[in-house]
């Protein structure tokens, strides 16, 4: 039987995907003691000197990830800390999350990463772009500049610049390198919201990420005026790759998906939590 969150042996976990590895920890929900943990070392690492599936090399200041080591992190890390922890699956009441940030990455309308389809893993934009990934600082100069230049209301909410390690300068960059990668992407996640969705099929947007990385102020993204001044290809951005509903932090996502039964403590059914960084 489940446990409930009144159970006095009712667990929590949480997953914390960090820059070269993804941490697992099962805490007590009643007093908060931290019962048992693992950490599961990411296979591809940080690619930020060849590309893992062809060897090419990348240019100065990239930095990518195989998505497919955060869903490792989940079979892995997540089953051995509760083995460590000596607790029972059911007694699982959640899960939550958290990513370095801001690491987004293109995905289908189904989530499925663009690296991941037939004949794109030599398609380096078609990864998620690590929060150190800086080559898109070219594009972060132009979307300050403009935006000081209109008197943007949102840039000084960000101490009058954005980063180059956030979404949009990274965005930008997809449309104006590969082009083909950007038209192909339906979505353009956060890793912090892409692995709920894969938990749980819920996609939502965290509000951290979305009000931090993502300019996302008072209930709005940038304007697309002001976005198809960046570049006419990128009018659209927000509202037909970012815009889904926001979630708040802690806020429950849903129940595990069945396709994880058995995997990440998921055969109770605990609720994943959004969360980001």
């Amino acid at each position: 039987m489940a446990a409930n969150a009144q159970d006095q042996n009712a667990c929590v976990i949480g997953v914390d995907f960090g820059t070269l590895s993804g941490r697992a920890v099962v805490v007590r929900a009643a007093d908060g003691a931290e019962l048992g943990s693992a950490v599961h070392e990411y296979r591809h690492g940080v690619m930020d000197a060849t590309l893992a599936a062809t060897g090419e090399p990348l240019p100065p200041d990239w930095a990518l990830q195989d998505p497919q080591d955060y869903l490792d992190v989940l079979r892995t890390a997540v089953p051995a800390a509760v083995t460590a922890a000596g607790v029972d699956a059911a007694s699982v009441i959640g899960i939550g999350t958290d990513f370095t940030a801001s690491t987004p990455l293109p995905v289908t309308s189904d989530g499925t990463p663009l690296c991941q389809l037939p004949g794109r893993a030599g398609r380096p934009h078609a990864y998620p772009k690590l929060w150190k990934h800086h080559a898109a600082q070219p594009q972060a100069d132009r979307i300050n500049a403009l935006a000081h230049q209109r008197g943007e209301p949102w840039i000084a909410r960000y101490g009058g610049k954005i980063s180059s390690e956030w979404q949009y300068a990274k965005a930008l960059q997809v449309l104006e390198e590969d082009p083909e990668i950007y038209a192909l992407a339906d979505r353009w996640i956060e890793a912090a919201d892409w692995i709920i969705w894969q938990l749980c099929g819920t996609e939502t947007r965290n509000a951290c990420t979305a009000g931090y990385k993502g300019i996302w102020q008072d209930g709005h993204y940038p304007a697309p005026e002001f976005l198809a001044a960046l570049n006419p290809g990128f009018g659209r951005f927000a509202q037909d790759k970012l815009a889904h509903p926001i979630s708040p932090l802690g806020g429950r996502a849903g129940p595990c998906r069945p396709a994880w039964s058995g995997a990440a403590a998921c055969s109770a059914g605990p609720r994943p939590a959004g969360a980001a960084r």
